[in-house]
């Protein structure tokens, strides 16, 4: 099975994009889409090469659910308590991960 990843276009030069998506960047090629795409445009990507040009509210439901899926969305939505105490037991998988 092969996953499109939603991206918002950042930068165009020449046939060639700079995409973002989660944070992330990385360059990809604009050779295979069949419209014209500017900067904010979001298009799927998949294996390097722009595939799609799609709308923005799609692009933001499917990251939604690719979040969900892989369990990103917990981490992100959960708040941090920074009045959380660290337990012995939390000491001592740290140090048996580090061994």
């Amino acid at each position: 099975m092969c996953v499109g990843v939603p991206s918002k276009i950042t930068k165009i030069e020449d046939s060639m994009a700079i995409i973002e998506v989660l944070g992330a960047k990385r360059e990809v090629s604009l050779l295979l889409l069949d419209e014209p795409v500017q900067i904010g445009d979001y298009v799927i990507v998949h294996a390097g090469f722009a595939i799609k040009k799609i709308q923005e509210d799609y692009a933001h439901e499917t990251l939604q659910i690719m979040k969900v899926i892989s369990g990103i969305e917990d981490e992100v939505t959960q708040p941090v308590s920074p009045t959380r105490k660290r337990t012995r037991k939390t000491h001592a998988r740290k140090e048996k991960a580090r061994d």
